[in-house]
This record gives structure tokens, sequence and C-alpha cells, in this order.
């Protein structure tokens, strides 16, 4: 009788140089620092982001994330002028993978925020910002894509928590909002609905 074998999925030193993914396209960002001693990298914050808001396609992600971002290229840009931000990881609306920041490293994504009994998110979180609309719905390759990136953070970080920046900072941030789909990528992960904010997923998910 034949029998077929589960293929073993990749090692983390295989997906992992350090703490930059190697199917990512690498663009450093100055915005970083070293992570508190000791710090538990145990959570995902999914955001975002799209400049200006609604338009898509053009490199002014990457450049806000590097410092680099004409603040006169566009009225709204004046509404930001100097701002200095950074995610560890960019998800265009073709699923296509960017990566600022070295995962062991603090990127600066989540602002003033607090979640799982925790104050400041950014110490012991990897930031992933999709391309999109806040409240609008976002591409199913970017949903492959992000699948398979926690998927591939979690062989390497003791992840237990994916929220949105909406759920770490209440009140201040609504991103990635009504249009995000919890359920697909909880899905897509196969992970326990404990690992996803209370109410985002269906009740019967579990």
């Amino acid at each position: 009788m034949r029998t077929t074998t589960t293929p073993e999925p990749p090692r983390a030193d295989a997906l992992w140089r350090g703490g930059w993914y190697r199917f990512a396209r690498a663009l450093r960002s100055p915005n970083a620092g070293a992570r508190p001693a000791g710090a538990k990298v145990d959570l995902i914050v999914l955001h975002s982001i799209s400049l200006p808001p609604g338009k898509y396609g053009s490199d002014a992600v990457q450049r806000l994330f590097t410092n680099t971002l004409d603040w006169d290229a566009h009225p709204y840009f004046a509404a930001i002028r100097g701002l200095e931000v950074s995610a560890h990881f960019y998800i265009r609306r073709d699923g296509t993978l960017w990566q600022f920041v070295d995962c062991d490293e603090r990127a600066w994504h989540a602002g003033r925020s607090r979640y799982r009994g925790r104050d400041d998110c950014n110490d012991d979180s990897i930031g992933i910002e999709l391309e999109g609309l806040e409240g609008d719905a976002f591409e199913l390759p970017q949903y492959d894509t992000l699948a398979g990136l926690c998927a591939a953070i979690a062989q390497r970080y003791p992840i237990a928590h994916v929220a949105g920046h909406e759920h770490v900072a209440p009140g201040r941030k609504g991103d990635p909002g009504a249009g995000f789909d919890w359920a697909l990528l909880q899905r897509s992960l196969g992970w326990p609905p404990r690992y996803f904010p209370e109410g985002v997923l269906p009740s019967t998910a579990g």
C-alpha cells in the first residue's frame, strides 16, 4: 500500500536571517531601537496605511518609513510633516511584502498602547502594515501573504496574540477596521480563537 507523508514545515533558520525574513524585500528604516531586556515578543499588531489615504501603488509608505517622504508632494502630507514612524512589515495590495525593521528590534508602530495587561506594545510586538484604508476591504493576496508571514513569525517568536491597532489603542486608533476579515486570517492560520481579540470571530469559530 502506498503511503503519503505530510511535508515538514520549513525550519525557522530556513526562513530567517537573524530577525530579517528571507522572503521580504528589505529596506531598513532608521526609526527603530533596542527592545527592553527580557522582552517577550508574543504579539502581532496589524495596521492599515495608505498615503495619501485611499491612494495605492506609490512608494510613499516606503518613503515615510525611511524619512525620505517629500512633505510638499501632496497637500495631505502637511498634516503628518516630520512624522517618524515605522513598522516591521508592509504588505501591498498585490501581496508584495516589504520589511523595514529587524524583528529582534523595536519598531515605532503602536504608539501609546496597552494589550494583554502590558503597556507600550512596541516593546514586545511585531507590527505589520497592510496597504489599505481603515474600514475598507483588503485583497486576497494580502491575506495570503499575511498568513504565511504570521506563521513564519510564530516559528521564531512565542506568538500568542494577534490584534489590530484598534485593539491595542482603542479610542485613539481604528485600523485595520471593519473591513478586515479576522475569520479568514484565523482559518488560514489554524490558530485557536484565544489568539485573537474578543468579538472579532464568529461565535462558532471553536
